[in-house]
């Protein structure tokens, strides 16, 4: 019998320690604004830096496809989605996002994204 690959099914086939770990999210600058949005980045408040951390956050890299702003975010965590919430109740990370919020394209948030591969 063939199995019929959907996400859904696909994303049991990662272990749920694996996907645990792992965290990857998609962001939607502003074209006029790139420039804008990664010179910003080159300079990260040392205290965003030292909260990522505290939460738990590594290996955090954004990657961006100029042509249309669209931003992929990757980072690990020994929990991604204790991760996210420890910087959804940061002071700091509240701060960062407002000014940041000016680069995105209006009514968008960050959209985090389903793993269903991993290569060990």
């Amino acid at each position: 019998m063939t199995r019929s690959w959907t996400v859904a099914n696909a994303r049991t086939a990662v272990s749920s320690e694996t996907a645990r770990g792992r965290a990857c999210l998609l962001l939607r600058i502003r074209p006029e604004a790139i420039e804008d949005y990664v010179a910003e980045h080159q300079r990260v408040w040392p205290e965003m830096l030292a909260a990522l951390s505290a939460a738990g956050w590594r290996n955090y890299s954004l990657f961006i496809r100029e042509a249309d702003g669209l931003v992929v975010g990757y980072f690990e965590a020994d929990d991604a989605e204790a991760a996210v919430a420890a910087m959804a109740g940061s002071q700091i990370n509240a701060r960062w996002q407002e000014s940041m919020g000016r680069y995105f394209v209006p009514g968008t948030g960050p959209e985090f994204l389903p793993i269903y591969f991993h290569l060990a």
